[in-house]
């Protein structure tokens, strides 16, 4: 914008005003006339207001732009048919910002109205709120979800549940929740999950809902069916023989009870070694499946943690020399690593034990033909503080295939194994609001790792 006219006239206004101050003092400083004082005086005064009118000018024109955009109001124009340039120019380009802050809000109104679409149409439940609970977005599929029609505030969703309303208010960013309850005479299980922004200095909540009941049930009944056809195998590889054995038992007897002839009832001892072998398999099988109820027995009753502060290193080493005979005839190296030295836990030794010697025990068993066999026990803090007791071996390793199907209740890779051993430790961990996590890569080994 060319304003050297503007400076011109200034610069011509600026170079009177101190042309008249100059005579003005000459004139106080003689003795002259009184009268040619007061009209330089006069003069003076003149030409500063002519000046200050001058600048001024531009001045309001500039600050009712800035108020124009400050009030949002971009629907005026600067008339641009003045007898003065300048202003003309200036005029012309204020109308020109003016124009580039509508196409820009029109921009942003276009963005804005094709995202709150997107919010509309997505299917998980979204709403957004301030501190003071106004809603300012809530889409089709929270309202759906909901059973609501049009909410101002998150209070208002207290006629749905009063604990829905208490965990918005509550979870704070990457806060997550479940709540089951029942709406409209049906059975949902929200899983809540939200986020805090910042918008203008003010802080607003988003907030996700999702009914996760349907896919709940579709995975207990899929875990049903795993139960059940693991159920029936097992039973059926124990019952079939028992009951094949036994019917065997039973019509070599009744041959025996039908003869007539008591003295010639005499049972050989190669038939009686028969039944015997039978006896025995129909005791060997029902102790295995007395074995299986049992260890399913443990997996559904795992008894309340009873936390006690333990000391890591005293922990590891008392499981260490507790398996001292298996580890000497496995061949096996055991090192035991504590940092800090005086590292402790709040857990209930028992169950804690319980899962180490589980870890121990598969771990000595991952070996084949390795020649350097090595087991570290290993108790650090990670990064979060967290206190982290690692079972680690050099052995076979474990497959991607089974390395997801380990935590499965009697899923086993072992011959002997019954498959509940990490399942069980899994929910011993998750009891003490813990982790019990793998690393595996195949022939290089395997880390169970139990975060605290």
């Amino acid at each position: 914008m060319d304003f050297s006219n503007s400076k011109r006239i200034i610069l011509y206004r600026v170079g009177l005003i101190i042309l008249t101050t100059f005579f003005l003092s000459s004139q106080l400083f003689d003795d002259g006339f009184i009268v040619t004082e007061l009209v330089l005086t006069a003069l003076l005064i003149f030409q500063v207001v002519i000046l200050l009118k001058y600048t001024q000018k531009s001045n309001r024109e500039v600050m009712d732009f800035l108020n124009s955009i400050k009030h949002d109001d971009l629907a005026r124009s600067y008339k641009t048919n003045s007898k003065n340039e300048d202003v003309n120019r200036l005029n012309t380009e204020l109308n020109r910002v003016l124009k580039d802050l509508k196409r820009v809000r029109k921009e942003k109104e276009a963005d804005f109205q094709y995202l709150k679409n997107i919010v509309q149409h997505i299917g998980i439940g979204l709403l957004t709120f301030n501190q003071a609970g106004d809603i300012q977005i809530m889409n089709t599929a929270a309202k759906k979800l909901l059973r609501v029609g049009n909410v101002k505030n998150v209070t208002d969703l207290r006629s749905v549940n009063d604990h829905l309303v208490d965990t918005f208010f509550r979870l704070r960013t990457g806060g997550r929740d479940l709540l089951r309850f029942e709406i409209g005479g049906e059975i949902v299980q929200l899983a809540i999950y939200a986020i805090e922004l910042t918008l203008r200095g003010e802080l607003y909540k988003l907030v996700s809902v999702q009914n996760i009941q349907n896919e709940l049930e579709e995975k207990e009944m899929e875990a049903w069916q795993n139960l059940v056809r693991v159920l029936t195998h097992e039973i059926m590889n124990s019952v079939t023989p028992i009951s094949s054995l036994a019917n065997t038992v039973e019509e070599e007897l009744k041959v025996q009870l039908t003869n007539d002839d008591s003295s010639s009832n005499a049972i050989s001892n190669d038939e009686i070694e028969d039944i015997h072998l039978a006896i025995q398999t129909i005791k060997k099988r029902s102790e295995g499946l007395i074995r299986f109820v049992q260890d399913f027995r443990n997996l559904t009753h795992i008894p309340k943690p009873k936390i006690t502060e333990i000391e890591v290193r005293h922990l590891l080493e008392e499981l260490v020399i507790l398996h001292k005979n298996e580890i000497e005839k496995s061949g096996v190296s055991v090192n035991v690593k504590v940092d800090p030295e005086n590292l402790t836990i709040n857990a209930d030794k028992d169950l804690i034990e319980q899962v180490l010697i589980n870890l121990l025990k598969n771990a000595l068993q991952a070996f084949d033909e390795q020649t350097t066999k090595l087991v570290e026990l290993n108790a650090y803090v990670d990064e979060k503080s967290r206190p982290i007791i690692a079972v680690k071996d050099n052995g076979s390793g474990i497959d991607d295939e089974a390395l997801e199907k380990i935590f499965i209740p009697f899923f086993t890779t072992k011959k002997s194994g019954s498959g509940i051993g990490l399942s069980l430790s899994r929910q011993i961990m998750r009891q003490h609001q813990g982790v019990l996590g793998v690393k595996s890569r195949v022939d290089e080994g395997t880390e169970f790792f139990l975060r605290f």
